[in-house]
């Protein structure tokens, strides 16, 4: 299969992943009673969420994961919800707290602004890469790939099933809610499995302003504010684009979607009722099986909603109440996401943390938070300036003024981590891996809304001045802001974006210096693709590109991720003996076990000081090899017999 992907296909497979993470969602909130942008905000969770609840349960039913039983698993849940509804109708319970209306005018407005947000980040993604087809380069990314094809290929939706492409000897925990739609959407649309990962990354960021608007409505902040705050948190390099460097791929997924906790959440403190209760336990459900750390992200990002809730009612009673109301939720939402949180408890156990060394002094860590430098060549300065701008009149924010705890929460943790190797910050980071860059864009998430608040505080001073105008003084003074703010940031730092993005994705041209997965290659894994018969696996290691062979060829590898720690002994094995074939019977009974008939070497490295393991050296000559295949960077072997 051709990794190119023209423009015109381009379009259709982003819209048809678009259909993937939409539809089912839409249809479960229609039958849960969800309307406008709430129903809109939280259709891909409730996507992920079926996801999240029937994919460790087909396993043990017999069951593959399918688009017939994912339609199914759709259907059971929008029942679900359905039948939430009624009771909670049946009860007199379906009253919504009424809220400030924005106008029809303010309404098009803000479609309009997260249009433009959506279209501007994802063709910055797709400008770094350069083609939709374009190989990662970064160190998670063949895992990721290699778990899509996995699913697709076998339909192994449990929990341990997607980590056996590495460690086949038993399989490793790993959340796979990313990994189940985009298997669907690789079935689906019929193009390469990178083409499919970097059409979900294209999405990724449109959801990011789709979930801060959803946000922003719920907690009735005005028009202005939501659409600002869309084009604000596509524009921060350090909020989603600077994850991608390795890629933290479902890390990212799991922040774009971390919002709609928050709106969840407060909808069911609001109004306590079967619906809302449901709807909060399968969008925790739904994080989980994203990423196990959004879970925590989410308690951290939503607990100053309940403390400014809490201080506003003024009375001992609200807190108490909220807690009882809670308590249900979380037995339900508990029992729902139980695989996971037995797998991660067992991750946690027997792989070992070590987090990341601190090498940040704490002005430099400081600066790059507030000027929104952190992953940038260059400070965000006017997203500072407007992030000050925010900041001073937070206290218009009204039901919002919690966004500043989070941002102070998370600010803090970024910090912590940048700056210190205390046992007691490594505690306290452990969900975040100790990782400066998931932390800082946690951080940047509330920072990017006060700023956007900054930017309406402006269109608001804009106004009064503008009175004259009469009723056209409002949008006057948003598209004076607006285009002040475009042009400031020469169209929302798309630039820069864009560059940021080509770190990893941009080789789509020939060969640069310290590409991993090159051109050639591909080819390699191609031919490869097309010469090996069915069960075959190839031999390889892990620190060139040749993780991505099954993606790309559709051939299980030895290794099959840039990870060797916990690698499986028979993967060890052969790569310190292969060479001794005709010599070691062990060597051969490894090779049998799994069916290796195939040896590939490239010459791309994902860490430049490692040395090719002594079992895969000087192959050339060895007389129970054949060269198949070669080009200037890659070898392939055949077993001869």
């Amino acid at each position: 299969m051709p990794l190119f992907v023209p423009a015109w296909s381009t379009a259709a497979v982003v819209g048809g992943f678009l259909l993937v993470l939409l539809g089912p969602g839409l249809l479960i909130g229609v039958a849960g009673g969800l309307r406008g942008w709430t129903l809109a905000g939280m259709a891909p969770l409730l996507s992920y969420a079926v996801a999240g609840i029937s994919g460790p349960l087909l396993p043990m039913l017999g069951l593959g994961f399918t688009w017939a039983t994912y339609g199914m698993s759709t259907a059971l849940l929008a029942a679900a919800f359905a039948g939430a509804r009624r009771l909670t109708v049946r009860f007199g319970r379906a009253e919504e707290t009424p809220d400030k209306a924005w106008t029809p005018a303010g309404q098009l407005a803000v479609l309009g602004c997260l249009l433009l947000a959506a279209g501007t980040s994802g063709y910055a993604v797709l400008t770094g890469m350069g083609n939709l087809g374009a190989i990662p380069q970064g160190f998670d990314a063949p895992f990721h790939a290699n778990g899509i094809r996995y699913l697709a290929d076998t339909g192994d939706s449990g929990l341990f099933g997607m980590g056996s492409v590495t460690w086949f000897d038993g399989g490793s925990f790993y959340p796979n809610g990313y990994h189940l739609l985009a298997a669907l959407a690789y079935q689906l649309c019929g193009v390469s499995v990178p083409a499919i990962l970097n059409a979900h990354t294209v999405l990724v960021v449109g959801l990011l302003a789709l979930s801060t608007v959803t946000l922003v409505r719920h907690f009735r902040g005005r028009a202005v504010l939501a659409g600002f705050s869309a084009l604000t948190v596509v524009a921060a390099t350090m909020v989603t684009y600077g994850t991608w460097s390795s890629p933290l791929l479902p890390f990212t997924l799991a922040l774009a979607l971390t919002p709609l906790v928050a709106v969840a959440g407060h909808r069911y403190l609001v109004r306590p009722a079967p619906d809302t209760g449901l709807l909060l336990a399968v969008a925790v459900v739904a994080l989980l099986a994203i990423h196990s750390s959004a879970l925590f992200g989410a308690v951290v990002f939503a607990v100053p909603v309940l403390v400014q809730r809490w201080w506003s009612a003024r009375s001992w009673r609200v807190p108490g109440r909220d807690v009882l109301a809670l308590l249900p939720v979380a037995a339900a939402g508990a029992l729902l996401a139980l695989p996971h949180l037995l797998g991660a408890l067992k991750l946690a156990e027997n792989f070992e943390y070590t987090g990341w060394k601190a090498n940040y002094t704490l002005p430099r860590a400081l600066g790059e938070l507030l000027a929104f430098s952190h992953n940038s060549r260059e400070p965000q300065l006017w997203l500072a300036v407007a992030l000050l701008i925010g900041v001073v009149f937070a206290f218009r924010l009204g039901a919002l003024r919690w966004l500043g705890g989070a941002a102070v929460a998370f600010g803090f943790l970024y910090v912590a981590v940048a700056v210190s190797d205390a046992d007691w910050v490594m505690t306290l980071s452990r969900p975040w891996w100790d990782d400066r860059f998931r932390l800082v864009a946690l951080a940047g998430l509330p920072m990017c809304v006060l700023a956007a608040h900054g930017l309406a505080e402006l269109q608001r001073g804009l106004r009064r001045i503008a009175r004259p105008l009469g009723r056209a003084a409002g949008a006057v003074a948003a598209v004076v802001v607006l285009a002040a703010f475009g042009l400031a940031t020469q169209g929302g730092y798309f630039r820069a974006n864009a560059d940021y993005v080509a770190l990893t994705w941009g080789n789509s041209t020939p060969r640069a210096e310290g590409m991993v997965v090159s051109p050639q290659e591909v080819q390699a894994m191609l031919e490869l693709g097309r010469r090996a018969r069915p069960g075959e696996w190839v031999l390889n290691e892990w620190f060139d590109g040749t993780a991505w062979s099954y993606a790309i060829g559709g051939v299980r590898p030895m290794a099959g991720h840039f990870e060797n720690v916990g690698a499986p002994a028979d993967t060890r094995f052969l790569l310190e003996r292969f060479r001794f074939y005709d010599r070691d019977p062990a060597v051969r009974a490894a090779l049998e076990r799994r069916n290796v008939r195939w040896v590939l070497v490239t010459t791309g490295r994902i860490f430049g000081d490692t040395e090719r393991p002594p079992g895969l050296t000087a192959l050339d000559g060895l007389p129970f090899l054949e060269r198949i295949y070669s080009n200037r960077d890659a070898v392939l072997f055949q077993l001869k017999g």
